[in-house]
Formats: structure tokens, C-alpha cells, sequence
């Protein structure tokens, strides 16, 4: 007998983002780019943890385990019938439709329906939800759709109840009440090799005193999407009505037909290894009548931070190809290098005219690169935040750095990764420490120093931040708070301002103004950059191709010993990341590509889930040490990856002045 296919919350949601994807979902003939092990996408989130201590809030909860739908809502269906009962993850379904509350307290005919999610949650704030005129906000939309979900079908399985309902998230505002908290919510396997949270049972009253997670009613908005009014262009059709057309089509497995657009550069239902089926080349064919030759070439969705892209799919100017300078109308922003529009019109010219070498702006980065003193030193930085604090006074999501990677480049030319830093003790709190190791590499010249993306600046500030308001007693609290004012420019949240004088220069930047790589296809990411210059430098070629990295006679490495950079796979240069060992054993490459996806808004997560792993895991002592020399070697990857577009850049512009020179 076939199994019933009901519209769960999962779902749901996957149809608020794009109606089509619910036929493609749960399809195995269908390539999904989603991250496969979803334990492995909470674990990076602190999704676990969270679910866990939110239970630890409701003593004499029943909790619901089986992933069996029949079994799970019969076990449910008998606790139900207790006048009383607090239950975790209880199974309820009303037709098609099937959900599991993370949390559900019933006391006779009343329910509380908790939804516990990992995000932060200030109650400062007076009204979070909802924009000026009134709608739901975009960044909050998702969750609250999801809880008006359940509340429907709470409410139709059990008609003569109310219902009231409920996010929990963490406290923006909260301090942790007790030192160690977070290390009392452990990730182990069962003995069908399942991973799952364990809670220690030295979780004491103390611990739960001061809750870090805070529970927020959300009837209102709620009331507000079954109304009709939480958007501003107001849909015919009702939620419920929306669910119901939703479910029919789910049960009988009827594909929705969606309008392509920008949304379709996320869709996770792209086809990468030639043998599954594509859901987006699905939908892109029925809408434009493209065959697979068409797919080749490159689409408005590749242009960087291009905001047109929906009105030019409209009008049916979608491939590169198609574009002229008036669909992007480029114009000068009067600062050095090029404005955005104008890097978007080059990566357009470029595409067109089959250009695959880089446009440099031999004036302008020669001048950048006019105004640094050597030695040169090249920082990179790793960090998390935690949901449930390390330490007492500690606050939900209060970032960690917890390790960082140090490269210098000498007047000479001379290289060497000149140190590092990596926090592994369990449940400390590492950022001042971190400082402090920092400082003493960087104080002892007054060279540049460098970082990728705003990244670095931003968690200097957030330390200062976090030492100014420190009430412990630290003995070098100053000195910390001065070396980070002189190597950072004040963020624009901060009352106080300041612009140091040894400021960090972002790369990042330089390469957005003066550098652009056909190979980058539009990205500016150091994982897209890198390959790039590569590609392009006969100069890196030539010195990476031997084994020079990590030898005594080279250049010095505190984690790769005989190491050559350049390699050749399959008649190309290999991308470097990709040589590094795998940082973990049990993780398809799948799911490693994804938690390594890097780009301009955001740092992969690869590093920080290994470091939750090792603050969360159980594992042995040589796991423990593979996984802190993986963190090791790919963080020093990343600081070399700036040396090498600084030695491609400079290299480059020798070249240039020898040719004018001529």
C-alpha cells in the first residue's frame, strides 16, 4: 500500500518559496543541491541545541522519536487523551495535511503551539515583525507562515479547541546563568548510528534559572496572514485556501507551474553531474522553449549584484547575449577603479566578446599598491556564534573567533606563514586570548595588513565591544581595545568613531574596483579569485608548480610539509582547496561543497561546524586532532590564497611598466 503523501510544514514551506519545487522534491531521479545530512545543516546552525534546551524548559515532556508517521501520531493520539500533557514533536494530521510541533502543551481544551527555532530575538525592539505600512517583514515571513501552517492544522484536528501560538528563540538580550551550559547538550550516535543531542544529567536547576531562550506570541501576525493582510499585494487567495490547492496537488502529484525569475539562481533542483534530472532546466525549458544547448550560455541570473534581473526575465532579455549597455546603464561613481554597474557592463563585454583574459586597472592598483609597506601581513579569520552561550553573562549568539591565519610577504619577495591561532579547548571563551595572540604577531612592524571582506573588521569591533562591557577584570583591557582601534575602522552601528591608523586594507574591495577575471564568472569570492589568477599569471605558475611550500629551502608553513601548489587534474590547474584533505570522514563531498560555499555575503561553514564539532562531539582523541590539523591547513589556505593575488597583481604590473617602458 502506498504511502500517503501529506503537505507537511517542511513542504509548505518549500512551496512558499516555489510552487514547482514540490514536485521535484523527495524525487530521487531529481539532482537537489540541499545539503543531504540535515543534521549536519542544524549542527552548523546550533538548531540542536536549541530544540533540546527549549524541551529542558517544560519538565515532564513526552517525546515523540519515531520518524514513522503511522506510529508517531498513534503514540501522540495516547498521550492526547490525558487532560494534561506536554508533548515533544507530537505527529497531528487532518486530511493530507501533517505537521510535528516542535513543542505542544495541552491543558484540557487549550493548546500552546511552540515553534523553536535557532535565530535570535530582541525584545527590545517594539514590533520585530512588521514593516511601517504594516505587512509582515520578509526576514521574519518564512517562520511565521510556518506556525500559521500548524495552527490550521492543530485547529482541524481539534475544532473545539483554542490555540494559542508561539515562537521561541533566543534572547538577544539574555546572559547565560551558568559557565558551561552549552557543553551539557551533546551530539552522539545511537546504536543504529542516528546523531542526535544527549543533555547531560548534570543539567541543574541553576542552568535553567535564566531561560537564554524566550517565548514570543505571534497570534497577531498569524490572524494576519489567515486575513489576508501580511503582504502588500494582496492575493485572491486565501491561506487556507492556498494550503488546501497545495496539499491536492502534492497528494496526486501534480507539477505547479511557477514564473521563472532571480529566484531560480538558488534553486537547489539544478542538475551539476550530467545524469540526474534538472528541475530548473525543467522549468526554464517549459517557459522559453529552451533546448540543452541553450543552458550553456551564460543568463541575467550571472550577473553580479545585478537588481534588474526580474524586469529584463519579464521582458524576455535572459541570456548575456541578449544585453545591451542600456539594460545595465553604467555610470561613474567619481571613486577610484570601477563602480558596481560598471563591473557588471565589463563582466557583460567580456562574456560577449569571449575575452578570457582579466581587465586590470593598471593605474589605479598600481597606486593601491603604491601606499603599503612591507612587510606585508595577511589575516584571515574563523568564527561562529553559539546560541547557547559558553559562559555565564555570556549572550545567545555572541560571536567567537576562534581562530586565525597569519602570512607575511617581505620587501624581498620572501614568504612564510609566520603563525596562527586555534582555540580546541572545550567551552572556553577564546576572543580575548584570540586578541592577544593576534597583537603579539602584528605589533613588532608597522607593515599592511590585509584582510578579505569586511569580515575581520567587523568581529574586531564586536571584541572591543564585548571588552568595553566586560565587568570581569582584565587586566590588559586597554591595550586590547587600542590595538583593535588601530588596525580597524569603527563599524556604523558604533556610537563611538574611529579610523585606525595601520586600518586594515580588505582586498575584497580592490578586486570589486580594479581587478576583474573572466574565470570568475562574475564572483568575487577568494575561492572564485583565486583559480582565477592562477589561471592567468605564468609568473604563479611557474614558481607553484614545484615543490617549494613547507620545504626548508622554500617557503616556511607551520602545517604542509613538501607541498606543491600547482597541479594539473585532468589537463587543468587543479583548484587548491580542492588538495586539501577532506576535513571530514563521514560528510559526502556533496554536503562538504556546500558548507564550503563561500561568496560576498558570507563565510562557508565548514570551519565552524568542525569547531562545533569539536566543542559538541564525543569523539576520540585522534578524531579530534585529524579535525584540528584540517582546521589548520585550510585556514592557512586562505591567507595564501591573498598572497598569491598579491604576487599575481604585482607580477602583473611589473610586466605592464617593462611593456610601457619599451
Amino acid at each position: 500500500m502506498a504511502k500517503p503523501r501529506y503537505l507537511t510544514k517542511s513542504r509548505f514551506k518549500l512551496a512558499l518559496e516555489c510552487e514547482t519545487k514540490l514536485f521535484y522534491t523527495g524525487k530521487k531521479e531529481y539532482a537537489n543541491q540541499k545539503m543531504g545530512d540535515s543534521f549536519l545543516e542544524a549542527l552548523a546552525e546550533g538548531g540542536y541545541q536549541v530544540g533540546e534546551l527549549a524541551k529542558c524548559y517544560y519538565p515532564g515532556g513526552h517525546d515523540i522519536t519515531t520518524l514513522d508517521y503511522e506510529d508517531a501520531e498513534r503514540q501522540t493520539n495516547e498521550l492526547l487523551k490525558q487532560d494534561n500533557v506536554i508533548i515533544f514533536e507530537p505527529a497531528i494530521s487532518f486530511n493530507n495535511l501533517f505537521i510535528r510541533v516542535d513543542v505542544l502543551v495541552k491543558n484540557g481544551n487549550n493548546f500552546e503551539l511552540i515553534e523553536v527555532k535557532a535565530k535570535s530575538f530582541d525584545k527590545n525592539i517594539e514590533d520585530p515583525f512588521h514593516n511601517k505600512n504594516g505587512t509582515l517583514k520578509s526576514t521574519w515571513r518564512p517562520y511565521l507562515y510556518d506556525v500559521a501552517f500548524q495552527k490550521h492544522v492543530l485547529s482541524q484536528a481539534f475544532p473545539d479547541s483554542t490555540i494559542a501560538s508561539y515562537l521561541m528563540m533566543a534572547d538577544k538580550n539574555a546572559e547565560c546563568p551558568t559557565d558551561g551550559l552549552n557543553q551539557k547538550f551533546r551530539i552522539v550516535r545511537d546504536e543504529s548510528n542516528r546523531k542526535g543531542v544527549k543533555v547531560s544529567n548534570t543539567l541543574t536547576v541553576d542552568d535553567l534559572k535564566d531561560r537564554v531562550l524566550t517565548k514570543i506570541s505571534v497570534d497577531h501576525c498569524v490572524s494576519q496572514i489567515y486575513e489576508g493582510t501580511a503582504e502588500k499585494d494582496k492575493s485572491d487567495e486565501t491561506f487556507i485556501a492556498l494550503i488546501e490547492r497545495l496539499a491536492t496537488k502534492y497528494e496526486v502529484d501534480e507539477k505547479l507551474e511557477s514564473t521563472i525569475g532571480s529566484k531560480c539562481r538558488s534553486c537547489e533542483f539544478k542538475c551539476n553531474d550530467g545524469e540526474s534530472k534538472s528541475g530548473y532546466e525543467e522549468c526554464w525549458s517549459k517557459a522559453l522553449g529552451w533546448t540543452k544547448e541553450d543552458f550553456k550560455e551564460s543568463t541575467v541570473l550571472d550577473v553580479w549584484n545585478f537588481r534588474k534581473k526580474d524586469k529584463l526575465i519579464a521582458e524576455g532579455v535572459i541570456k548575456i547575449s541578449d544585453l545591451n549597455e542600456d539594460d545595465i546603464s553604467p555610470k561613474d561613481d567619481a571613486k577610484p577603479g570601477v563602480s558596481a554597474s560598471q563591473r557588471q557592463w565589463l563582466q557583460v563585454e567580456m562574456e560577449q566578446s569571449g575575452t578570457t583574459t582579466p581587465y586590470i586597472d593598471y593605474d589605479g592598483l598600481s597606486y593601491e599598491m603604491s601606499t603599503w609597506k612591507y612587510p606585508l601581513h595577511f589575516i584571515d579569520f574563523e568564527t561562529t556564534a553559539m546560541a547557547i552561550p559558553f559562559n555565564k553573562g555570556r549572550k545567545p549568539y555572541e560571536g567567537i573567533a576562534f581562530q586565525f591565519s597569519h602570512h607575511i610577504v617581505h620587501k624581498d619577495g620572501a614568504v612564510e606563514h609566520a603563525g596562527q591561532y586555534l582555540n580546541t579547548e572545550v567551552g572556553i571563551f577564546p576572543n580575548y586570548d584570540f586578541v592577544r595572540e593576534l597583537r603579539s604577531q602584528l605589533d613588532n612592524d608597522n607593515g599592511t595588513i590585509f584582510r578579505y571582506a569586511p569580515h575581520e573588521n567587523t568581529y574586531l569591533n564586536m571584541i572591543y565591544r564585548q571588552l568595553q562591557s566586560d565587568e570581569s577584570d582584565i587586566e590588559d583591557r586597554e591595550e586590547l581595545c587600542q590595538f583593535i582601534k588601530s588596525i580597524t575602522k569603527s563599524v556604523g552601528s558604533s556610537s563611538e568613531k574611529w579610523d585606525g591608523d595601520r586600518c586594515m586594507v580588505d582586498l575584497w574591495d580592490i578586486v570589486k574596483r580594479h581587478y576583474y577575471a573572466p574565470h570568475t564568472k562574475g564572483s568575487n569570492s577568494i575561492k572564485a579569485v583565486l583559480p582565477a589568477i592562477l589561471q592567468s599569471s605564468d609568473y604563479l605558475q611557474k614558481k607553484y608548480a614545484q615543490v617549494n611550500y613547507g620545504t626548508s629551502d622554500g617557503i616556511p608553513s607551520l602545517n604542509f610539509k613538501g607541498w606543491q601548489w600547482l597541479q594539473i587534474k585532468d589537463g587543468q590547474i587543479a583548484d587548491p582547496y580542492s588538495l586539501l584533505p577532506k576535513l571530514f570522514e563521514d560528510v559526502s563531498v556533496h554536503d562538504l561543497e556546500l558548507l564550503s560555499s563561500d561568496d560576498e555575503l558570507k563565510n562557508g561553514g565548514a570551519a565552524l561546524t568542525a569547531y562545533a564539532r569539536m566543542q559538541f562531539s564525543e569523539m576520540s582523541d585522534y578524531e579530534r586532532k585529524a579535525l584540528e590539523q584540517g582546521l589548520l591547513k585550510y585556514c592557512e589556505l586562505d591567507t595564501f590564497a591573498m598572497v598569491l593575488i598579491y604576487e599575481g597583481w604585482r607580477e602583473i604590473l611589473k610586466a605592464h611598466k617593462a611593456k610601457e617602458a619599451a
